[in-house]
């Protein structure tokens, strides 16, 4: 997912977002773990997107912040 359409969503549906890519990345860890798992690069992409998610996140929180 690109940043420009993270940005583009409300907090509550980056949380929603979150919490999808967590359990995402938790049924991905399953897979590797038991070798089923057949794309390795859907790791990393998930890790990503969550990195991505909270980075905005913590902008939009440190805006706010700064605008009080």
């Amino acid at each position: 997912m690109k940043a420009e359409d993270l940005r583009a969503k409300t907090d509550s549906e980056l949380e929603d977002e979150l919490v999808a890519r967590k359990k995402e990345q938790f049924n991905l860890r399953f897979q590797k773990a038991n070798g089923q798992l057949e794309n390795t690069a859907a790791m990393k992409q998930a890790r990503r997107t969550v990195a991505q998610i909270k980075t905005i996140m913590a902008e939009r929180a440190a805006d706010a912040a700064t605008a009080e």
